[in-house]
């Protein structure tokens, strides 16, 4: 037996082990989908990848180290099929892996999704036979595989805004047999060329719903996406395109984050010290504390993302214990900084950030203190809006 040989029948091993898993922990129940899973080599999609040392430098950089199978092929297939999210490039910088070195800190810009997510995107999309396909970020071209694999190549729209990454992806696609339409374009824009679609899938995170996404959506076609923005809070959404460029949806449950489409990147917001120094209003306790949408639990993982729907120009930021929001786009800025008996927050500009981050903390308190599924989204002309209970009820606008 060759080294390749062995390489493959490793592989092959991995492959069912990770289905069988999946599928033991309620995470592959569709079994087209669980022999996608034992089918598509996943390993042949990601010669190199970073993976988290769990060590911080002195600055509390995170340390990522390349795995290769130059490296160390044992670690190498065994992260490839394992159910893990593999970072493939940092920065939009593409790595030398014959010359990858450690990494300190960084923003990860392109990486092959954890197995489960992929399939438990495309199972909420209730993608099926028959369904024309747009995907929105090919990255590795893993999961444009096994949507390849599910629904036939001759289904399957698939773009990245990377050039380079998109050369890879085909190159591996195509040497695997599977031959979908590929495209460099921004996510954005979706892609009009192939559309319709019966299902548009986005593998990256928009501040709102982009418009050209429900122009290209057969009406009664579903729209799969996570919303994000400048707090780095996320929700994922499930719409029902109704015609006319109208949607509607809900929030789904559970707890997912993907990296922002390039275009709706946080912009840069300058030198924290300049914007405390405008506070010039006065200071006041606040009701609500930083740590109820900062603390490590899914309810503030999903009490960040309403409180950016209230201030969805903001950006946070945490130094030593004092937390920073700034706008860059209204001037407007708080500041919160401990106190004895809670926090303190003094605020400037035309937006009272942090009143409004508290107004929305009280509603939901109000209402319940509901799960994500208690969320709506309805999408019009006009605009954009997340509800709370019915579409009547409290809503924040989303940006434009």
């Amino acid at each position: 037996m060759t080294a390749d040989d062995s390489l493959e029948t490793d592989a092959a091993r991995l492959r069912a082990h990770l289905a069988r898993l999946l599928a033991e922990d309620g995470r592959l129940m569709d079994p087209a989908w669980r022999k996608a899973v034992e089918t598509v080599p996943r390993h042949r999609f990601v010669p190199g990848f970073y993976l988290d040392a769990e060590e911080r430098t002195q600055e509390g950089l995170t340390i990522w180290q390349p795995v290769t199978a130059e490296r160390d092929r044992g670690r190498w297939l065994e992260a490839a099929y394992s159910d893990l999210t593999l970072i493939t490039q940092f920065d939009g910088e593409e790595p030398d892996w014959q010359h990858a070195v450690e990494r300190h800190g960084g923003a990860p810009t392109s990486s092959s999704t954890l197995p489960s997510l992929v399939v438990h995107m495309w199972e909420d999309a209730d993608l099926a036979q028959g369904h024309a396909l747009l995907e929105i970020g090919t990255g590795t071209g893993y999961s444009t595989a096994l949507a390849c694999e599910r629904l036939g190549s001759d289904a399957v729209t698939s773009i990245e805004v990377d050039a380079h990454r998109l050369d890879q992806a085909a190159t591996t696609l195509y040497g695997l047999g599977y031959a979908p339409d590929l495209a460099v374009a921004d996510g954005l824009y979706g892609y009009w060329p192939c559309a319709p679609y019966d299902r548009i899938v986005a593998a990256c995170s928009f501040r709102s719903l982009p418009s050209a996404l429900i122009a290209q959506t057969r009406p009664g076609g579903k729209i799969l996406l996570t919303l994000s923005g400048w707090l780095y809070g996320y929700a994922r959404v499930l719409l029902t395109v109704t015609g006319d460029g109208t949607a509607e949806g809900s929030l789904l449950p559970g707890t997912i984050s993907f990296m922002s489409a390039r275009a709706h990147s946080a912009p840069a917001f300058g030198n924290p010290a300049h914007w405390a120094s405008t506070l010039t209003g006065r200071t006041r306790m606040a009701r609500h504390g930083p740590e109820l949408i900062n603390a490590a639990s899914n309810e503030a993982f999903h009490l960040r993302f309403l409180a950016q729907c209230a201030i969805p120009n903001a950006q946070m930021l945490t130094i030593d214990d004092t937390t920073y929001l700034i706008d860059v786009v209204s001037g407007s800025a708080a500041i919160l900084t401990p106190d004895p008996e809670g926090w303190q927050v003094r605020q400037h500009g035309p937006f009272l950030l942090w009143d409004a981050v508290e107004d929305a903390i009280d509603t939901w308190q109000d209402g319940g203190r509901p799960h994500p599924t208690g969320f709506g989204i309805t999408v019009t002309k006009d605009g954009q809006r997340v509800w709370l209970g019915d579409p009547g009820g409290p809503s924040w606008i989303l940006p434009a």
